[in-house]
């Protein structure tokens, strides 16, 4: 049933090659809005007969043209949408935009489905999620606990399973904070690979828009198609999104050591970072232990000097035409602003430098960081006692980030021993999104965590590997001996080529069982009177194209196939010629069906076993 099926990417298009309808989902969308009956979560709904028409509009299921097609996301409300209120979670502040920001063009191109826009810290600024004129969200796994911020609803909505994705921001730790508190997985990117043009800044030179999901390979797969570089953003980088690849069996993890680890009295919490390293430790990671105090004096930068002034730029005129507008804890904390010179702003500037440089030597030869995502957990009941400490607490393994230039993913690992949620949160050097994705797919397949307030399930499939080609990439269908497990597949994955999707031709084409071998081949014949064949789509690298077909020997050749979910790839055929002498096994349905019918000799009867079904 449709109310069950989970939103994840991949299984959200495996139930579209069966037959699931976008208007069905986005309809399914609005149902578990109902269901979450949280009215904290979204700030603006698109009208239904929009969604549903902008679900009719996606044409044909092509995942190959458009990766996101018929994925369901949400937005956070200080990133634009066209004909659409941006609120910033300020009223007084809100205009309705008149086009979709950069990013959400990008993602709707892709075939992804705004569901709405989501609530959040006013004007970003906030770790709690509590600091909204509107209802806070309720954290979706424990609601005596603050949700997080400042991308608090898009955090939750991801969480209830509503929507397949949300983007966020992250400043200071808004896109990683809520993802810890929620049990989900929170991508930060390299600062400047999502283009931050039509998003309502809160540093300009610091932020970076975020994706929350479920799992790794999601959040990933959205920031490779959100990371186009856009030029009339003047922070935006040219940052390379490769697909994450194979985790080393070797790497170095700096961690904080025993003496700077900060949990402020959470017991629980140190321990389940403790087991979270030891598992680390079993998947090749060398731990490396390190004062972490340089880490620190960033982080309380970002508070206590020019970087409050660059907040302060975002509302100036509002403040000085009505600062009631604004809600009270985020008056304080950006008024303080008033008080900064120019002087103090360069005299920050030098200390970050030499901050900077004492990190880089501590770091020197380690691949990446593990920091516990939140240094313990705070109730509602606490933050009204108290505003700002435990605000201030819930950032200090994330502030200093986006100052150092370091991209990061906070993803779950197993619950405490007392069911809040367990989370790590993993670092490195900005571009390095691919290897830190790579590694937090491992680690969340290896723990089990639950996925937010859901009960899905990860999808069974590789951690870190996308459903569609990357631009640097051919896909390529094979449908006989270079399939996984068999023969050739060797020929493929020496050249960096990796699996996508298992997949069948429309009902036109004819399989022959070619003479000779071994190696046993099969030749594909388009034929209108066929029937559909099985086989499998890879991605195999531009650059190593021509290394590939070189070694095709007659009667094969590359062609371009037609699959039954739309697509048209490059793959395999068969001259006409070579099927004189050949066994037609069309019947089978596919190679690997022959291959397991037929158990003939020597190499076919090792293919037949060897086979992945």
């Amino acid at each position: 049933m449709l109310r069950d099926q989970p939103f994840d990417i991949f299984s959200l298009h495996e139930a579209y090659r069966n037959g699931l309808s976008p208007r069905a989902v986005v309809e399914e969308c609005r149902r578990r809005i109902d269901k979450a009956n949280d009215p904290g979560i979204f700030l603006h709904l698109i009208d239904p007969d929009s969604m549903a028409a902008e679900a009719d509009a996606l044409g044909p299921f092509d995942p190959l043209e458009r990766p996101l097609w018929g994925v369901p996301f949400a937005l956070k409300d200080n990133i634009d949408a066209a004909a659409t209120p941006t609120t910033a979670a300020c009223p007084a502040y809100a205009y309705t935009a008149d086009k979709d920001a950069f990013v959400v063009q990008t993602l709707r191109r892709a075939g992804a489905l705004l569901i709405g826009k989501t609530n959040l810290d006013q004007f970003a600024t906030g770790l709690v999620g509590l600091r909204s004129p509107y209802p806070p969200p309720k954290n979706a796994l424990q609601p005596e606990m603050v949700p997080g911020g400042s991308s608090s609803g898009s955090a939750v909505a991801v969480a209830h399973g509503i929507v397949s994705f949300a983007l966020g921001t992250d400043t200071a730790g808004s896109g990683r904070v809520p993802a810890a508190l929620n049990g989900i997985v929170g991508l930060k990117p390299t600062l400047g690979a999502i283009s931050s043009s039509g998003v309502i800044p809160a540093c300009r030179t610091l932020d970076t828009v975020s994706v929350f999901a479920l799992n790794t390979e999601d959040a990933y797969k959205v920031f490779s198609v959100a990371a186009v570089f856009d030029l009339d953003d003047p922070y935006a980088r040219q940052i390379a999104s490769p697909q994450p690849g194979r985790v080393p069996a070797k790497f170095s993890v700096g961690v904080p050591d025993e003496a700077t680890r900060q949990f402020f009295g959470d017991a629980l919490q140190a321990a389940s970072f403790s087991a979270s390293l030891k598992l680390i430790r079993e998947l090749g990671g060398e731990i490396v232990e390190l004062d972490f105090t340089p880490f620190y004096q960033v982080a309380e930068m970002l508070y206590e000097g020019a970087w409050v002034a660059e907040r302060y730029t975002v509302i100036e005129p509002l403040l000085s035409r009505n600062d009631a507008a604004l809600h009270p804890v985020t008056r304080n904390v950006i008024e303080q602003a008033k008080e900064l010179t120019a002087v103090d702003a360069f005299r920050g500037f030098y200390q970050l430098q030499e901050l900077k440089r004492r990190v880089e030597r501590l770091t020197a030869g380690i691949d990446l960081l593990c920091v516990p995502s939140i240094p313990r957990f705070y109730t509602l009941a606490e933050l009204e006692a108290d505003p700002f400490e435990p605000n201030a607490r819930l950032g200090t393994y994330t502030n200093f980030a986006n100052l150092l230039n370091l991209c990061g993913i906070t993803l779950p690992v197993a619950p405490r021993t007392d069911g809040l949620p367990g989370s790590i949160t993993l670092l490195a050097n900005a571009g390095r999104d691919a290897q830190i994705a790579a590694l937090g797919g491992l680690i969340q397949q290896r723990s089990a965590a639950p996925l937010g307030a859901t009960r899905w399930s990860l999808p069974q499939r590789p951690p870190g590997q996308s459903i569609a080609p990357a631009a640097d990439e051919i896909a390529l269908a094979v449908v006989g001996a270079h399939m996984s497990g068999l023969a050739l597949n060797h020929e493929l994955t020496r050249l960096d080529a990796r699996f996508l999707y298992p997949a069948k031709t429309v009902a036109g084409y004819r399989l022959y069982s070619l003479p000779g071998g071994p190696p046993f081949r099969p030749g594909l014949i388009a034929d209108a009177s066929g029937s559909a064949i099985e086989l499998e789509v890879w991605a195999l690298p531009a650059a190593r194209f021509a290394d590939f077909i070189k070694g095709i020997p007659r009667p094969l050749c590359i062609g371009t196939l037609q699959l039954d979910n739309g697509a048209e790839v490059k793959g395999f055929l068969c001259e006409p010629s070579g099927t004189v002498g050949a066994q037609e096994v069309t019947n089978f349905g596919g190679w690997r069906a022959y291959l397991n019918a037929n158990e003939l000799s020597g190499q076919t009867t090792k293919e037949s076993k060897n086979a992945k079904t």
